[in-house]
C-alpha cells in the first residue's frame, strides 16, 4: 500500500529551500508587508523540547499564508544568546562562553531546519557577534547622551555564589532563580537605565495595541500609576523631614505612627543610641530578604528607632519605627501608617499595640478590622462629614498653602538596574578618566570583550572583566589621559530590547537598521511567544523603542502593534489510581484517607466518561494529571525522536491539532499517531492504495458536489488561519479528505487547491504533491485559493421535521421552494415516518420557520 515515507521527502525538501532561498526576504516595497516575530530562543546545551515548536508553527503557517495572499513578508528568526547558563558552563569546565554559544546556535538551527520552518536564513542575528553589539552599544550612548544611563550606588540582590546582581524577579524566596544560590541586598555601583522617564507613555499607549487583555493589565499594574499627594513630616529634634507618598491623603488624621523602609537613609541617622543595636540587627536580617518575601509575609515585624515625627495636621508626635514591609525603592521609601484604614498597618499596631483612629465611618454592619471602602471623614478635623473625592481635594490644598506637602502622581515602576558582574555580555562603551564615567566616541564600537582564562566572579565582588587588566587600562582619545574601561557587563535584556529592527537590514553598517526599510517593515505585524515575557522583555523592548522613536531612528511610537502568547505543552497525561489495605480506591476516597498507594496505570487501562477518567470498566475514578515538561521528572519529548518515527510534518500537524493556541495543553503520542494517518489518507488520496505510486488525479471537469465540498474546505480553513484557529482549520482539511475518499475521481481543480490549503501546515507533504502534479517550482508563492461563494450555495434545504417538539424526520426541499410554507408542510406530511404520528391525531398548530424547523403540535382523536 503506497504511504507517505517522511524520511525520504524532508531533507531533500529543506535542502532545496535552503539552497534556493525560497523564503528569502522581497527587497521590493511594491507590495504590502506582513512582519512576523517569534520571541528568538536561547540557545541552550539541551536543544528544543517539543514545546518550543509550537509557537514557530503558528507564525511559520500564518507566513507561508501570507506569501500566498500576496504580500511581503518578512519572517526572521536569530539568537538571544549573552546570559548566565553559558558562563556558568565555563565556570565550570573552563569552556569559552562562545564555544558553547556556537555549539548550541548550531544544534537549534539544525532543529529549527529539520521542522520545514520557512525563515530567511539571510538574515539570522546573534546577539554575541561584534557587529550585532556594536548597535547595541550604540544605543545606550544614545541613552547616556540623553541623561537616561547614569550610575548610583543602589541596594542590589547580590549573589555571592553566582558573583552577580539579579532582578528582582531573579530571586526566589530569597535564593538566586538560577542555581538556588543565596541572596543578599547590599548598595553597589550600578549603571541603572531611567525607564521612569517613559512611564506615562508606557502607560497610555498600551490602548492602542492588539495584546492579551490580561498582558495589558500585567504591564499597567507593573508600571503602577497611583494619583495622591507627596507630604512631609518633621522628625522631632531634627533638621530632617521625612517625605512620604499617599494615594489617602483624607486620612492623615489617622497617622499614628510612621514607618520607615530598612535601607532609608535616615535610619541610622535618627536612630537613639538605646535602639541601634536591636536596628542593626533588623537591617541586616531585611538585607537578605526578597522584595517578595518582605511583602508577603502575614506575620509583621519591626523595631522602633526611638524617634518620633510631627503629623503636620494636628502637631501630633508619632512613633518612627523601621519595618521590612515598606520598600525603599517604593514610594519614597517611607509611609504614614493609618491603620483604620490599611490592611498591612492594622496587623502591624495590632501586634505593637499602636493607635488605631478611624479616619472614614464604616457602614453600620461592617464587623472587620481596617475599612477600605467608601463613607464620610470622621475624627478628622475640618474633613469631618465629606465624601473620600472632596476630603482629599480639601487635605490637599490645605497642605500646598502650608508648605508641606503637594499632589503629585507616583509610579511603581522602578529605574532599570542595568548592571551584570559577569563576563558574558556585552561591554559598556564606557570608560572612567580621573573617577569620572565618559562614553568612548561612536567611531570606536564595537568595544568588544577581551579574553580571560577565569570567568571565575572575584571575591570583591569586581566582575570577571576585572581581570583582563591590559583591556581594562587604557587612555582617553579625547585627552590622552589614563583612563579604566567600565567593567561591568549588560544583562541578557539588552540584546533582545531591538532585534527586531536588525532583521529588518542585519548587514547595514550605518546604524541600528536603515531608515527606509524601517518605515516599510514596521510595526511587528504579530508577534508570538510565551506569557512568561509579559511584563519585563515587553516593557525593556517598549521603553528603547520609544528612545529610538524620540531620536529618530524609528518611525512607530511602538514595535510590536499584535501580540499572541501560546499556551504551554505539558508532559503525556499520567494516569494514577490508589489502593488502601490491598483494595483499589478511587481518586476521591484516596483524598480523605491516610496510607495510600499510589498505582500507575497505562492510557490503554483507563476510559473517559464524561468529564471524569475511570478505569475501565469500573467506575473508580482515575486521577489524571499532566505536568510540565522537565528533566527531573523525565517527561520531556526529543521533537528529533518524533521527526524520525513521524515526520516534521506530523509534529508541525499535532502542535496545531491539540486545540487552540493559547491554551495549555498535554503532550500525546497518540494524537501524533492519529495526524500522521490524516496525512497518509491525504498521499493515498493522491497516489491511490497499490503498491506503486500512481497518481489519481484527472482532468475531468468538478461537479457541483466536489466544488461544495472543496468551497466549503477553503472559506474555513481561510477564516481559521486569519484568526489563528489552527486546530479547526485543520479539522476543516480533515474533513475534506474523509469526503473526496468516496468520490470515484479527483479532478486535478480539486486536488491542486487542497494542496495549497494543506500546505501551511504540512509544507514538505504539499511540495511532493505538488512537485508529483508536473510543477517544476515550490508552491510558496502559488496563490491562495479563491472562495467562491456561489459553490456552496445548496441546491436542497434540509430540515428537521418535529411532532410535539421531538424531530421524527428529516426532509430535503428544494431551495427554490424552502420558504414555501404550504408546499414545505405538505411534504413532510407526505413521509411514512411522520404519518405515523399523524394517524388518530388531529394538527391543532402548524409551526413553520423558514430554512429552519417544522413542529406540528398534534392531540389524540
Amino acid at each position: 500500500m503506497s504511504s507517505y515515507d517522511p524520511s525520504k521527502v524532508e531533507t531533500r525538501w529543506q535542502k532545496y529551500w535552503l539552497e534556493n532561498k525560497t523564503f528569502k526576504t522581497p527587497e521590493n516595497q511594491d507590495k504590502p508587508k506582513y512582519y512576523i516575530l517569534d520571541m528568538f530562543p536561547y540557545p541552550s546545551g539541551s536543544g528544543l523540547h517539543v514545546g518550543h515548536p509550537e509557537g514557530y508553527t503558528a507564525t511559520d503557517i500564518l507566513a507561508r499564508y501570507k506569501r500566498m495572499k500576496g504580500f511581503n513578508v518578512l519572517h526572521p528568526i536569530g539568537w538571544d544568546a549573552f546570559g548566565l547558563p553559558a558562563e556558568q558552563y565555563a565556570v565550570k569546565t573552563g569552556t569559552h562562553p562562545r564555544d558553547t554559544t556556537e555549539k548550541n546556535i548550531n544544534r537549534f538551527r539544525e532543529q529549527l531546519q529539520m521542522l520545514g520552518f520557512s525563515y530567511d536564513w539571510d538574515r539570522e542575528v546573534n546577539t554575541t557577534d561584534p557587529d550585532y553589539y556594536k548597535w547595541t552599544q550604540w544605543i545606550f550612548l544614545q541613552l547616556y547622551n540623553k541623561g537616561l544611563a547614569y550610575e548610583d550606588e543602589v541596594p542590589v540582590n547580590w549573589c555571592p555564589e553566582l558573583g552577580t546582581v539579579l532582578a528582582n524577579e531573579e530571586v526566589i524566596d530569597g535564593k538566586s532563580e538560577v542555581g538556588g544560590f543565596p541572596v543578599i541586598r547590599k548598595p553597589m555601583r550600578q549603571w541603572v537605565l531611567k525607564i521612569t522617564e517613559y512611564a506615562e507613555r508606557l502607560l497610555e499607549d498600551l490602548d492602542d495595541l492588539e495584546w492579551p487583555d490580561s498582558t495589558k493589565e500585567m504591564q499597567r499594574n507593573w508600571i503602577g500609576k497611583s494619583i495622591g499627594a507627596e507630604l512631609d513630616f518633621q522628625v522631632k529634634e531634627y533638621d530632617d523631614k521625612i517625605r512620604v507618598f499617599t494615594t489617602r491623603p483624607d486620612t492623615i488624621f489617622g497617622a499614628t505612627y510612621m514607618v520607615l523602609a530598612p535601607e532609608h537613609h535616615l535610619v541610622n541617622k535618627i536612630t537613639t543610641d538605646d535602639q541601634r543595636e536591636e536596628i542593626e540587627k533588623y537591617v541586616d536580617e531585611a538585607a537578605n530578604k526578597s522584595d517578595l518575601e518582605r511583602q508577603e509575609v502575614k506575620n509583621k515585624t519591626g523595631v522602633f528607632t526611638g524617634a518620633y515625627a510631627i503629623n503636620p495636621v494636628n502637631g501630633k508626635e508619632i512613633p518612627i519605627w523601621v519595618a521590612d514591609y515598606v520598600l525603599a525603592h517604593y514610594g519614597t521609601g517611607a509611609i504614614m501608617a493609618v491603620p483604620a484604614q490599611d490592611e498591612r498597618d492594622w496587623e502591624f499596631a495590632e501586634k505593637f499595640d499602636l493607635p488605631i483612629v478611624r479616619t472614614v465611618q464604616p457602614p453600620e454592619d461592617f464587623d472587620g478590622k481596617a475599612y477600605t471602602g467608601e463613607g464620610p471623614a470622621i475624627n478628622s478635623d475640618f474633613l469631618n462629614d465629606l465624601e473620600i473625592a472632596e476630603a482629599k481635594e480639601k487635605i490637599t490644598d490645605w497642605l500646598e498653602k502650608n508648605g508641606v506637602g503637594k499632589k503629585s502622581v507616583n509610579f511603581k515602576l522602578r529605574d532599570w538596574l542595568f548592571s551584570r558582574q559577569r563576563y558574558w555580555g556585552e561591554p559598556f562603551p564606557i570608560i572612567h578618566v580621573d573617577g569620572d564615567p565618559k562614553p568612548v566616541p561612536e567611531s570606536e564600537l564595537p568595544v568588544t570583550l577581551p579574553e580571560v582564562d577565569d570567568f571565575q566572579p572575584t571575591k570583591s565582588g569586581e566582575p570577571p572583566l576585572a581581570r583582563a587588566e591590559d583591556w581594562v587600562k587604557t587612555t582617553d582619545p579625547e585627552t590622552g589621559k589614563e583612563a579604566l574601561r567600565e567593567t561591568n557587563t549588560m544583562p541578557q535584556w539588552a540584546g533582545s530590547c531591538w532585534y527586531y529592527l536588525r532583521y529588518i537590514s542585519p548587514d547595514f553598517d550605518g546604524g541600528p537598521v536603515e531608515a527606509d526599510e524601517e518605515k516599510y517593515w514596521m510595526p511587528v505585524d504579530l508577534y508570538v511567544g510565551g506569557a512568561e515575557h509579559s511584563v519585563l522583555h515587553l516593557l525593556y523592548a517598549r521603553f528603547w523603542h520609544k528612545v529610538l522613536y524620540d531620536c529618530g531612528v524609528v518611525s512607530t511610537k511602538e514595535p510590536f502593534q499584535k501580540l499572541v502568547h501560546q499556551g504551554m505543552i505539558l508532559g503525556e497525561m499520567e494516569y494514577t489510581v490508589f489502593e488502601k489495605d490491598g483494595k483499589t480506591i478511587s481518586a476521591d476516597e484516596a483524598e480523605e484517607l491516610n496510607d495510600v498507594q499510589r498505582v500507575p496505570l497505562s492510557e490503554s487501562d483507563v476510559e473517559k466518561k464524561g468529564d471524569r477518567f475511570v478505569m475501565k470498566g469500573t467506575e473508580i475514578t482515575v486521577e489524571a494529571r499532566a505536568h510540565k515538561m522537565s528533566k527531573s521528572r523525565g517527561n520531556v519529548i526529543n521533537p528529533d525522536d518524533v521527526v524520525d518515527e513521524y515526520g516534521a510534518d506530523s509534529l508541525r500537524l499535532y502542535e496545531m491539532f491539540m486545540g487552540p493556541l493559547e491554551q495549555v495543553k498535554p503532550w500525546s503520542t497518540k494524537g501524533v499517531e492519529g495526524v500522521n494517518r490524516f496525512l497518509n489518507r491525504s498521499w493515498r488520496l493522491f497516489l491511490g492504495d497499490g503498491e506503486e505510486e500512481k497518481l489519481n488525479v484527472n482532468d475531468t471537469e468538478p461537479n457541483k458536489d466536489q466544488l461544495k465540498v472543496l468551497h466549503e474546505a477553503i472559506k474555513k480553513v481561510t477564516e481559521d488561519v486569519e484568526n489563528m484557529r489552527f486546530n479547526t482549520a485543520i479539522s476543516a482539511l480533515m474533513i475534506f479528505v474523509n469526503e473526496a475518499n468516496q468520490w470515484d475521481s479527483l479532478p486535478r481543480e480539486i486536488a491542486e487547491d487542497y494542496i495549497l490549503l494543506l500546505s501551511p501546515f504540512a509544507p514538505h507533504v504539499a511540495e511532493e504533491l505538488w512537485s508529483k502534479m508536473g510543477h517544476d517550482e515550490s508552491l510558496a508563492y502559488e496563490d491562495w485559493p479563491v472562495l467562491k461563494e456561489e459553490y456552496l450555495k445548496s441546491d436542497t434545504i434540509e430540515y428537521p421535521v418535529q411532532i410535539n417538539g421531538k424531530v421524527r424526520e428529516q426532509i430535503q426541499v428544494p431551495a427554490d421552494k424552502a420558504k414555501d410554507k404550504e408546499f414545505v408542510i405538505g411534504l413532510a406530511k407526505q413521509q411514512e415516518k411522520v404519518q405515523k404520528y399523524l394517524d388518530g391525531s388531529t394538527i391543532v398548530k402548524e409551526i413553520f420557520v423558514p430554512g429552519r424547523i417544522i413542529n406540528l403540535v398534534v392531540k389524540p382523536n
